[in-house]
């Protein structure tokens, strides 16, 4: 199993609310997840909290990846074991290129098993299918970009970095009809090259063009039911009642 969560709970590091409440929740290698829940029910928390985000506090249970446990890990550690996650509001970079940010993470990831050159051709070939000019790559990470093409870079970064588990939030939200077909077939192609996907949305449309392995129903911070596709065009025919 490449990720397991178990009986996971935790909390913002600076309030006393507990917002996951005994998460159990396991991937295995080359597996497509999808998280469905209610806004504040605590899918991006679990997002952060495997991401090792600071701001969240582990109360007990334990994360697991490739069998070890990842809790006492920052969160470049966790990276660098290969685990990557995108925003819902992806961070303005001012000062970095995206050209000199993907490199620099590849060479952390995966050592200089290319050469500049052969990467360089890598990029602008990525660049290329997801629907961005050339000139993207020199421009400072998602400064004055718009949510499109944000999202868009977020998923050339990780086509280009090849990570072992890849969670995606919401990376949905805000595209047009075209611009969801594309990141959708380049989701695809991340799990073709082996990848694991966690992605966290609220509507069931993106999973129109992936094959998905489960779904799961989040609500009140843990999860509470998990089936195949079908579950999640219940759930957006019916709501999340169909728990109760």
């Amino acid at each position: 199993m490449l990720l397991e969560v178990k009986n996971l709970t935790a909390k913002l590091a600076e309030a006393d609310k507990t917002i996951l409440k005994g998460v159990d929740l396991s991937i295995g290698k080359g597996e497509v997840h999808v998280i469905m829940g209610p806004n504040g029910s605590g899918k991006s928390t679990l997002a952060n909290v495997i991401m090792g985000n600071p701001k969240y506090e582990v109360l007990s249970g334990d994360i697991l990846f490739e069998g070890e446990s990842i809790l006492d890990l920052r969160t470049d550690e966790r990276a660098q074991k290969g685990i990557m996650m995108t925003f819902q509001n992806p961070y303005e970079i001012e000062g970095v290129k995206l050209d000199q940010l993907l490199l620099i993470a590849y060479r952390k990831l995966h050592g200089e098993d290319k050469t500049f050159f052969q990467l360089d051709k890598e990029m602008k070939t990525l660049v290329d299918e997801v629907g961005l000019p050339h000139e993207f790559l020199e421009r400072f990470v998602n400064l004055g970009f718009s949510g499109g093409e944000r999202k868009k870079g977020e998923i050339l970064q990780a086509r280009f970095l090849k990570p072992k588990l890849l969670i995606l939030d919401e990376i949905d939200s805000g595209l047009d009809v075209d611009a969801l077909r594309i990141v959708a077939s380049q989701i695809n192609k991340i799990k073709e090259d082996g990848t694991s996907l966690l992605i966290i949305t609220h509507y069931s449309r993106i999973l129109n063009y992936l094959d998905v392995d489960k779904v799961h129903v989040y609500v009140d911070g843990k999860v509470a039911m998990t089936g195949d596709k079908s579950l999640a065009y219940e759930v957006e025919e019916t709501g999340y009642a169909i728990v109760k």
